[in-house]
C-alpha cells in the first residue's frame, strides 16, 4: 500500500470554486483508476482555506499512473492558480 496526504491552502476568494474541481478529480480517480482504493476530501470550519486530502493507492506506481493521468492533469491546470500553498507527503508503509 502507498498513502498520500496533500494539504492544500486555498486562495480565500478561490473556495467555491476549488471544491467542485477537488471533488470531481477524486471521483474520477477512485471510480476510474485500478489501484485507487480511497481518495478522501476533508475540510474543517475552523480553517476554512484548508483542503486535506487522503489517498491510498496499491503502490507508488499506480500513484504515477494517478499523476499522468488526464483529468488529475486537467484538475492541475484549472486549480493551480487557486492554491496559495501545498504540501505533498507520502508513506510507503501503511498498516491496517
Amino acid at each position: 500500500m502507498f498513502a498520500v496526504t496533500v494539504i492544500f491552502d486555498i486562495h480565500t476568494e478561490e473556495m467555491d470554486r476549488f471544491m467542485p474541481l477537488m471533488l470531481e478529480n477524486a471521483t474520477l480517480s477512485l471510480h476510474g483508476e485500478a489501484g485507487c482504493l480511497q481518495f478522501d476530501v476533508c475540510t474543517d470550519p475552523c480553517r476554512p482555506n484548508e483542503v486535506f486530502l487522503y489517498e491510498l493507492y496499491t503502490d507508488a506506481a499506480v500513484f504515477d499512473v494517478h499523476l499522468r493521468s488526464d483529468h488529475f492533469k486537467r484538475f492541475t491546470a484549472e486549480t493551480t492558480p487557486m492554491i496559495a500553498a501545498k504540501k505533498v507527503r507520502t508513506y510507503r508503509a501503511v498498516q491496517q
